[in-house]
C-alpha cells in the first residue's frame, strides 16, 4: 500500500489539494476534497491521529458547557454533526446515556431546563430526551455514585466514539475514494511562485529518506495544536494564533462504575465538567484545563492533574479510586484559538477558525472531534476559492463512512463495522493469529497484521496506541505485548530483529509516560 501511494507523488502531476496534517480535521478536510472529485494528497509527520484526537474524551457531543456558556451556535452545529455521525457510521458511535447527579433544589431546576433545551437544539437528529429522576433511579442507574446529600438527577443523552477507530475509518474511506494518504511523511518546507504565492509543499519520506516537491494548487494546513509552525514555513515572523490547553485523562477498570450509565458532574471547583465514563469494559475520568506554552508530541500529565481528578472522583465515587487503580493515564493538547489578554483557556472558544495567508496558505485549527466534517466542508469550499477549483458541492454530510452497518455489533471486532467478516478470516490464516495478544487485552494477534495490511501500521505504537487502545485500556499490559506485536509487524513488513529490539525498547519507554508509578 505504501509503494503504490509513493509511486503516485513520484508521478510529479499537480494535486488539487495537499492537506497537511493526518489528524480529525486534516482526514475530514482530505476525505470531502476527495469525494468532491479534486485530486487529493494527505500527509501526516507521524501516525494518523498521533496527536490530539486520539486523546480525546471519547465523547460525540454538543458540550453541555458551552451551552451554559451561552454559545447557543458551537452547541446547535455540534448536535447536528453528532446526529449526522451517527447515521453515517452507527458502528462507531453509539448513544450513551448520562446521570447528573443533583445536590440541591436550585440545580434540580436550572439542569432539568438546561438539558431539555440541549434536546431542543439537536432538532429532528435527536438521540434520547432529557429527564428529570429520583434518588432511586439515581442510584439504580449509577450504584457507585456518592449518595451523601443526594437529592436525585437528570438522566440525558449524548454520543460516544472511539476517536482513532474514526479517524481509521475516514482513512480507509478517503482510500477507497480514490485519494492518496501517507503517514510518516512530514512536510519540511513551502514552495513558492516568484510573487510569493504557495506553488505546493517540499516533504521526506521518514521511512527510506527521499525528499520530495510536491506541485499543488492549493496547500491546506491542518496540523492541529502545530497550526503556527506550519504558518512560520510561510512567514517565518508571524505571531502565535493558538494558545494550547492540556486535558488529561484517567483509565480506570469497570468495577468503580458498573452499567451502561456515565456521570456528568456540570461543575468542578475549576469551573469545568467533569465526566465518568463507561468505555470498552473500562472507565475514563477527565478531563483537565491547563494552559502550557509549548506542545510536546507526548505531552504528560502533570501531578497536579492527577491529583485533582483523583480527588474529584473520589468526591463523587463511593469507591474511591487510588493512584494504584489507574490502569492508564493520557495527556492531550486542545488547538485553542487566542482570545483577549488574560482569558482563561477554559473559557477560549471551541469554535473553528479558518485563516488564509496573503500566499493563499489556508490554516484551519480549533474546533472539536465532534464538529471535524463541518471543518473539512468549510475548508474545501475555502479552497475551491483560493486555488480557483471548479465549484463542486460537498456529499460528506450523507456518506456513510468505510464499515458502514445499521449498528454496532457487540463482540471485539464490532468497531471494524462491515469489515469484522474480513478480520475474522485473516484471524483464521495461520494458527496463532486467533489467540489473544495479552490476557487482559481485548485483541487477538491477527489483529496486528490487519492493521499492517489495511491501515498503514507501520509501528508497535500505531498498533498499540492506535489501532487497537492497548496503551489507554492497560498500558502496563501494552508493554508486555510489545515483544509479540513487535514480531508479527516484522514478520509482515520484512523487518528484521535489531528493528524489532528497538521497536520494543522505543514502546515500552513511551507507554511509561502513561503508568503511575
Amino acid at each position: 500500500m505504501r509503494s503504490e501511494m509513493m509511486e503516485r507523488i513520484r508521478s510529479q502531476e499537480p494535486w488539487d489539494i495537499v492537506v497537511i496534517g493526518g489528524g480529525a480535521t486534516g482526514l475530514g478536510t482530505a476525505l470531502d476534497a476527495v469525494t468532491r472529485g479534486y485530486k487529493t494528497l494527505l500527509l501526516e509527520k507521524y501516525d494518523w491521529a498521533k496527536g490530539t484526537s486520539s486523546r480525546s474524551t471519547k465523547l460525540v457531543h454538543g458540550g453541555v458547557r458551552y451551552l451554559a456558556q451561552g454559545n447557543i451556535g458551537l452547541v446547535r452545529e455540534a448536535l447536528h454533526e453528532r446526529g449526522l455521525l451517527h447515521r453515517n457510521a452507527p458502528q462507531l458511535a453509539d448513544s450513551l446515556a448520562f446521570v447528573v447527579p443533583l445536590y440541591s433544589w436550585f440545580d434540580a431546576a436550572w439542569y432539568g431546563v438546561g438539558l431539555k433545551v440541549y434536546d431542543l437544539l439537536a432538532g429532528s437528529l435527536r438521540i434520547g430526551s432529557s429527564k428529570l429522576v429520583s434518588y432511586g433511579e439515581v442510584i439504580r442507574r449509577a450504584p457507585t455514585l456518592q449518595r451523601k446529600g443526594l437529592l436525585g438527577g437528570v438522566v440525558y443523552y449524548d454520543g460516544q466514539f472511539d476517536d482513532t477507530r474514526l479517524a481509521i475509518t475516514l482513512l480507509r474511506t478517503l482510500l477507497d475514494h480514490g485519494g492518496t494518504a501517507l503517514n510518516y511523511f512530514p512536510v519540511t518546507g513551502l514552495t513558492k511562485s516568484p510573487s510569493g504565492q504557495i506553488t505546493g509543499v517540499q516533504a521526506r519520506d521518514e521511512e527510506q529518506g527521499e525528499e520530495f516537491t510536491i506541485p499543488a494548487r492549493v496547500v491546506v494546513n491542518a496540523t492541529g495544536v502545530y497550526a503556527d509552525t506550519i504558518r512560520r514555513l510561510d512567514q517565518p515572523a508571524t505571531a502565535s494564533m493558538l494558545s494550547p490547553s492540556q486535558g488529561v485523562h484517567l483509565v480506570l477498570d469497570r468495577s468503580f462504575l458498573p452499567g451502561d450509565h456515565a456521570i456528568m458532574i456540570p461543575k468542578t471547583s475549576d469551573g469545568r465538567v467533569l465526566f465518568v465514563i463507561p468505555w470498552h469494559d473500562r472507565v475514563i475520568v477527565g478531563t483537565t484545563d491547563t494552559p502550557v506554552d509549548h506542545a510536546p508530541i507526548e505531552p504528560r500529565a502533570l501531578q497536579t492533574e492527577i491529583d485533582f481528578l483523583l480527588a474529584h472522583a473520589r468526591k463523587y465515587l463511593r469507591k474511591e479510586p487510588q493512584a494504584s487503580d489507574v490502569l492508564s493515564v493520557y495527556a492531550g493538547l486542545r488547538p485553542l484559538v487566542k482570545g483577549r489578554e488574560g482569558k482563561a483557556t477554559a473559557a477560549l472558544s471551541r469554535d473553528q477558525t479558518l485563516v488564509v495567508a496573503p500566499s493563499k496558505l489556508i490554516t484551519i485549527t480549533g474546533g472539536k472531534w465532534t464538529i471535524y466534517r463541518r471543518m473539512g466542508e468549510d475548508t474545501v469550499d475555502c479552497a475551491i476559492k483560493v486555488g480557483g477549483l471548479p465549484h463542486r458541492s460537498s456529499v460528506t454530510a450523507d456518506l456513510k463512512l468505510r464499515g458502514w452497518q445499521p449498528q454496532r455489533a457487540a463482540d471485539p471486532l464490532g468497531v471494524y463495522g462491515s469489515d469484522a467478516p474480513a478480520v475474522q478470516q485473516l484471524l483464521h490464516e495461520q494458527p496463532d493469529w486467533d489467540q489473544p495478544l495479552h490476557r487482559r487485552l481485548p485483541y487477538c494477534a491477527g489483529e496486528v497484521i490487519w492493521a499492517a495490511r489495511h491501515e498503514m501500521a507501520r509501528t508497535v505504537e500505531d498498533v498499540l496506541a492506535r489501532r487497537t487502545r492497548a496503551l489507554l485500556l492497560d498500558a502496563r499490559a501494552s508493554q508486555e505485548a510489545a515483544p509479540k506485536v513487535a514480531a508479527l509487524l516484522a514478520a509482515e513488513l520484512g523487518f528484521d530483529e535489531a528493528w524489532q529490539r528497538a521497536q520494543v525498547a522505543s514502546y515500552r519507554a513511551l507507554a511509561e509516560g502513561y503508568l503511575l508509578h
